[in-house]
C-alpha cells in the first residue's frame, strides 16, 4: 500500500511539474526543447509500475485523474492572474506573464497525455497478456516506444501546428521523442521495484492469516 500511495503521488506530482516546465523553452544540442520533457518521461515508466501493483483499471484512473488536476491547475493559475494585485506590493505582473495558462498548449498536453498513456496502458496489457510474463523491462520498452512517439505526435502538432511550418513542428517532435526514449531507457529498471498485483494479493491473505 505505501508503494502505492508513493507511485500515485508521484506520478500526479511530476505530470504537473512537467507542464510547468514546459513553459520554458531551453536549447539543447542546437534543438528548442520545452523544459517538460526532461521528466514527463518518468511518467509512463511510473504508470507502468502502477499497472504492475494495482491493475489496467487503476492505472486508468490515476490517468484520467492525473488529466483533472492538470486542467484544475491551469484554470487555477488563469484565475489567480486575472485577480486585481495588490499594488502595495507591486503590479506583479511576472506571476501572468509565467505562469497564466496558454490554453491552446494546455488542451494540447491533457489530450496527448490522455490518448498516449492509455494507450500505453493497452499495450502494456496486451504484451503481458499475450507475449510473456517475463522479461519485464520489454513491457515497459514496448509500452513506451509506442505511447512516446504517440505523445510527441500529438502534442506537437495540437500546439504548434499552423504556427510553424511543418518542418519546425518535425523538428521538435523528433527532438521530444529522442530525449523522451533517452529518460526512459534510465528509468526502465524502475519496473522492478514493486511487486506484481498478484503477489500484493497473496501478501496480504499471508498477513491475515
Amino acid at each position: 500500500m505505501h508503494a502505492i500511495v508513493i507511485l500515485v503521488a508521484s506520478y500526479i506530482a511530476l505530470q504537473i511539474f512537467s507542464d510547468v516546465g514546459s513553459l520554458r523553452i531551453v536549447m539543447l544540442g542546437g534543438m528548442s526543447i520545452d523544459a517538460g520533457t526532461f521528466i514527463y518521461p518518468l511518467t509512463f515508466t511510473l504508470r507502468d509500475m502502477v499497472h504492475k501493483t494495482m491493475g489496467k483499471q487503476g492505472a486508468r484512473l490515476m490517468i484520467v485523474t492525473a488529466a483533472g488536476f492538470n486542467l484544475l491547475m491551469a484554470l487555477y493559475f488563469w484565475l489567480v492572474a486575472c485577480l486585481p494585485a495588490d499594488l502595495a506590493v507591486g503590479t506583479q505582473e511576472e506571476f501572468g506573464q509565467v505562469l497564466a495558462p496558454l490554453w491552446r498548449l494546455v488542451f494540447a498536453s491533457i489530450i496527448a497525455e490522455v490518448v498516449a498513456e492509455l494507450t500505453d496502458t493497452e499495450v502494456y496489457s496486451l504484451w503481458k497478456e499475450r507475449v510473456t510474463h517475463r522479461f519485464q523491462w520489454s513491457r515497459v520498452l514496448v509500452s513506451n516506444a509506442v505511447s512516446i512517439p504517440l505523445d510527441s505526435l500529438i502534442f506537437c502538432w495540437i500546439a504548434f501546428g499552423g504556427l510553424f511550418e511543418a518542418s519546425v513542428v518535425w523538428s521538435i517532435f523528433l527532438s521530444n521523442t529522442l530525449i523522451k526514449s533517452a529518460v526512459t531507457l534510465i528509468s526502465l529498471p524502475g519496473i522492478y521495484l514493486v511487486k506484481e498485483k498478484a503477489s500484493l494479493k497473496a501478501d496480504e491473505a499471508r498477513t491475515r492469516c
